[in-house]
């Protein structure tokens, strides 16, 4: 059913210190800031031969991720993206084996403009998954 590694997501308290990090340091290609202000946070993706990084900042005090970084202070990994063909055969199969879907379950823009979800971490190994219909 899942497809190729999308993206792994690490949030990060600065988002311009960690894109002139990965731009500098690491020598990477950084995209500029998008701010998706319905799921609450201002990403940029590192561009890599074989996936993407993406680097996200709550987008305000309200934003769904600020808790993690309340607990994070310096930010870390926190979610796997996997390309999906069918996002919502996918949704019902994952229902159907007892994956629990966050949110009302409807698919919503992502940061590429394509329909994603998120699967609950508990289970999945601890990890939050975001599927991403290509």
């Amino acid at each position: 059913m899942i497809g190729r590694l999308n993206h792994v997501a690490i949030i990060v308290p600065d988002l311009a210190a960690a894109s002139g990090l990965y731009r500098q340091v690491l020598g990477a290609r950084v995209s500029e800031p998008q701010a998706l202000t319905e799921h609450g946070v201002t990403v940029v993706f590192v561009e890599l031969p074989n996936t993407r990084i993406e680097l996200l900042e709550p987008l305000g005090p309200a934003s769904p991720v600020r808790g993690f970084l309340d607990r994070n202070p310096a930010g870390g990994m926190h979610h796997l993206c996997y390309e999906v063909d069918d996002i919502i055969a996918s949704r019902d199969r994952l229902r159907a084996e007892g994956a629990r879907v966050l949110g009302d379950g409807e698919p919503r823009p992502g940061a590429h403009g394509k329909p994603v979800l998120f699967l609950h971490p508990k289970d999945f190994c601890g990890t939050l998954i975001e599927l991403e219909q290509v």
